[in-house]
């Protein structure tokens, strides 16, 4: 018996250390597999995504057959910023998505965007008239959204009709005018005989170069309203029409240097250049003009970045494409530098002095805090190039030469 003991316990022992090798095993499984499965969770890139919201306006024909506007403006920008996020994002397990809704009627677009937030999404771009701005903002205040403005330059937007949930990606008129008014500054222009339609935009791209001549030393001479005659264009008589209606429209104006043009819907102010009765150059919404981005911008890496977007849309981008492209690699800017994907944490970043985009125009561009306005150079141009950047040498500021151009830290009537 004591032999048949001998011998069993280490049998027994032999069958306890396999059931232990059994159980560690079992729990190595279970350990790997919750790593695995956790390991999967985390390869899952966390997802943002962007709203682009388009509102289909019917506006006037272009006077030139090259003015047609591509049906995809605005939103290849916000494509091809897409990709450049994504780009980045892939390496902070973050990836984006754009979506879009478009619309003419506008209370189709808020209830929408409302849906949408609803459902998750938390950053909108607009493509949208000033009125849409403001109810799209006031819809949804308060909740998880924030907006970028990238078609709207009304000055309201950002002063007295400022809502906090709004960031201004494109130029406001106030930029425009003042970046072209400190090169004709500099150029010593400063006689100005102002010609302006009579839509409400125009008169407000006006308003903006009066303002513009009170700050950098411009005087308007004499002002003229040019009416378009409803039913047919003034084209449709020829040239031989345009060559005689224009030199007598602009006859016997007070000495003048340049020729200001404010049509922002493109009706009659590409008449004017080499029609005048007085051989001026022609500045403002059509000749020279104030811009956020132009297709022959070759310097601080422009030409690669044009030459992506026409690959990807297959055109030249225009100045919406640049702004809605901004607001985009905005979000996308913001969510890598907190590699975050919360609301909040890229609001946040979007709205403090840390906040810098790369924006092929040879400096970082930042969010005035006063009223959500990015800023940014502006370049003055003709149709096929470039001429210059605003701000101009000479134009100092305190803080940055940017702020020279628009609406400053003391005139702002904004209050968030």
């Amino acid at each position: 018996m004591e032999q048949c003991e001998a011998e069993g316990r280490p049998r027994s022992g032999r069958a306890g250390k396999r059931r232990i090798a059994q159980t560690i095993l079992a729990l190595s499984v279970v350990l790997l597999a919750h790593a695995m499965a956790g390991a999967r969770a985390e390869a899952q890139p966390k997802t943002i995504g962007i709203l682009f919201v388009r509102e289909t306006v019917d506006r006037p024909p272009p006077l030139s057959l090259l003015d047609i506007p591509p049906s995809d403006e605005g939103i290849a920008g916000a494509k091809l910023a897409i990709t450049d996020n994504n780009n980045t994002g892939r390496f902070l397990n973050q990836e984006f998505r754009l979506d879009l809704i478009e619309s003419a009627k506008s209370e189709e677009l808020v209830a929408e965007a409302e849906k949408r937030v609803g459902e998750g999404q938390h950053f909108l771009v607009l493509d949208v008239r000033p009125q849409n701005v403001l109810r799209l903002a006031d819809a949804l205040k308060g909740k998880d959204a924030l907006l970028f403005n990238a078609g709207a330059p009304d000055e309201n937007l950002r002063e007295e009709d400022c809502r906090a949930n709004v960031l201004h990606t494109g130029p406001s008129r106030s930029m425009l005018a003042d970046a072209l008014a400190q090169y004709l500054a500099w150029k010593q222009w400063r006689r100005w005989f102002l010609i302006a339609g009579q839509r409400p935009e125009d008169e407000a791209f006006a308003e903006a170069l009066r303002r513009a001549a009170k700050r950098f030393g411009g005087r308007i001479v004499e002002e003229r309203s040019f009416s378009v005659e409803g039913g047919s264009r003034r084209a449709d008589g020829g040239h031989e029409q345009i060559q005689q209606q224009i030199p007598l429209f602009t006859q016997n104006a007070a000495a003048h240097d340049v020729v200001l043009v404010a049509d922002e819907a493109g009706q009659f102010g590409e008449y004017l250049p080499y029609r005048t009765w007085e051989p001026r150059p022609v500045a403002g919404t059509q000749g020279l003009v104030p811009t956020s981005w132009h297709p022959a911008l070759e310097q601080w890496g422009g030409t690669q970045f044009q030459n992506r977007f026409r690959r990807s849309a297959g055109r030249a981008m225009l100045p919406l494409d640049y702004d809605v492209w901004l607001a985009v690699r905005a979000i996308g800017e913001a969510a890598t530098r907190r590699r975050s994907t919360a609301f909040a944490e890229i609001a946040a970043h979007l709205r403090s002095t840390e906040f810098e985009l790369a924006g092929f125009k040879g400096q970082k561009l930042t969010f005035r805090d006063w009223n959500g306005q990015l800023r940014q150079p502006i370049l003055i141009a003709t149709p096929k190039l470039p001429v210059t950047v605003s701000p101009q040498p000479g134009f100092l500021h305190q803080f940055s030469t940017l702020d020279t151009l628009g609406v400053d830290r003391p005139e702002t009537t904004c209050k968030f």
